[in-house]
């Protein structure tokens, strides 16, 4: 077991019969004096000194007639990893699975946890199930454990060096909608949905989120939006940032030690179909910036995003929609992780645009970082003005021209002449490049560059092109 480690304290809590009187006590490398609880309806609970990291402890609670010891107990990070499929995708899928299985099975201070599958239309105070209860990480349960989850707290230690919790506590193929409370769906109006639909509401939030309010966390990560591409799609804009203001919320008020802002990081969208025109996976995408395009911002405070729509599998056999490159995709969550939750002066985020400007011709987009580039004939797209661009047949392609240090020429010759460009978009499409060739990275070539749509705005008396305003 993992616990939360200072400056936060841990809580520890459990079952009991009514009025029994208990003692919990801390023995290890740290002296923690022991404290009294009384069980008020059928629960018992108590808040530990901050400890600091490291191990390992013995926590036992002694009644009258019966002790529970605990051992092997660690003070760290408490990273809890949510989603759908792949953020279940195990490490026995992914790529090179046998010699990763091999290397985290020697972190012995990363240690794994599993909610069973398990739905309620009630909320919950403890899990229906554990199929991975705490455990030293071997190689039969990190099979079976999430590879984002356990890849993302392999790199965590590397970087801290002390105990890393991980609670897995996932469903393929689940909306966001399950996994918000009633409170959540509320404020973007999706608690009146038709009875066909409401089946899926808060049924996982009860069930599998519910149940671990109390424990003291320092961030969660998610992974999941590849169902709601075809599900309440326009509502994820504000389902999925409500959802994470929910959790924070509960977190903080059951424990009393989660951060009520506490750092939230999420996968944007890989791929599905190659060659296809569809926007779900676009316009998913770009929903999971509350429609800023990056993260932070002012709607999503305090969280940070792992951009993965370079990193296609078009021979995964799990489908394409399953990649099963996870290291990358660890890997950059814990940029963020290292920027947001540890303060670390890191950038985690690819080249996004600071400013536009347009002539007649050609846009001139200036990024807020260097970039690497090469030439593109359709990464860029625009819509002229007088066009319905909410229609994708109206989107022609805009060729990269030239590419500067920190600034790329875009043509705009298919709105030349009388017409204005009326909206700039990249990469938006559900496949936009090969694994690892997207046209614009990071100086280093490591970090893609967000996808991004952008529309004019109205311009002045004074303007002679209409003005593309980036809104963070």
């Amino acid at each position: 077991m993992v616990l939360q480690k200072a400056p936060e304290k841990a809580v520890i809590w459990g079952y009991g019969p009514e009025g029994a009187v208990l003692t919990v006590s801390l023995s290890g490398p740290v002296t923690h004096n022991a404290s009294t609880v009384t069980v008020s309806a059928g629960i018992w609970r108590t808040t530990l000194n901050p400890m600091p990291p490291g191990g390992p402890y013995n926590l036992t609670v002694h009644s009258h007639n019966s002790t529970a010891i605990l051992t092997d107990v660690l003070f760290g990070d408490v990273w809890l990893c949510g989603g759908q499929s792949n953020m279940c995708f195990t490490m026995s899928q992914i790529f090179n699975s046998s010699e990763e299985i091999a290397i985290s099975s020697n972190y012995h201070q990363v240690r794994p946890f599993k909610a069973s599958l398990k739905q309620s239309h009630t909320e919950l105070i403890d899990l229906m199930g554990v199929d991975i209860p705490w455990s030293v990480p071997s190689p039969e349960a990190l099979a079976n454990f999430s590879a984002v989850c356990g890849l993302f707290g392999r790199l965590m230690y590397d970087k801290l060096k002390y105990p890393i919790g991980l609670v897995m506590s996932c469903w393929g193929g689940t909306p966001v909608e399950a996994w918000s409370s009633h409170r959540a769906l509320q404020r973007c109006g999706l608690h009146n949905m038709p009875v066909r639909d409401q089946h899926n509401n808060s049924v996982l939030w009860n069930a599998m989120i519910h149940p671990l309010v109390n424990m003291t966390i320092k961030g969660a990560l998610w992974y999941q939006g590849e169902r709601n591409a075809e599900y309440h799609r326009d509502a994820y804009n504000c389902s999925f940032p409500a959802m994470i203001d929910d959790w924070r919320m509960v977190f903080h008020e059951a424990s009393g030690q989660t951060s009520p802002t506490f750092p939230f990081g999420f996968v944007q969208l890989c791929v599905y179909k190659k060659g296809s025109r569809d926007d779900g996976f676009p316009e998913i995408r770009w929903h999971q910036t509350a429609d800023f395009g990056i993260v932070p911002n002012k709607r999503m405070p305090k969280t940070f995003m792992a951009v993965t729509l370079d990193l296609p599998d078009y021979n995964s056999p799990y489908g394409p929609i399953h990649p099963r490159d996870k290291q990358d995709v660890a890997y950059r969550l814990s940029l963020g992780a290292r920027a947001m939750a540890y303060d670390e002066n890191i950038s985690f985020l690819g080249p996004y645009p600071q400013n536009i400007i347009n002539d007649a011709m050609s846009f001139f987009i200036m990024y807020d970082q260097e970039v690497t580039a090469w030439q593109s004939v359709n990464i860029f797209e625009i819509c002229c003005e007088g066009s319905p661009c909410e229609s994708e047949k109206i989107w022609r392609p805009a060729p990269m021209l030239r590419m500067g240090t920190s600034t790329i020429e875009v043509s705009a010759f298919y709105c030349s002449g009388t017409s204005k460009v009326a909206a700039i978009r990249f990469a938006w499409m559900d496949w936009p490049c090969v694994f690892k060739l997207c046209p614009i990275y990071s100086k280093d070539g490591v970090l893609p560059a967000p996808p991004f749509v952008l529309y004019a705005q109205p311009k002045t008396p004074s303007q002679t092109s209409p003005t593309f305003v980036v809104h963070l």
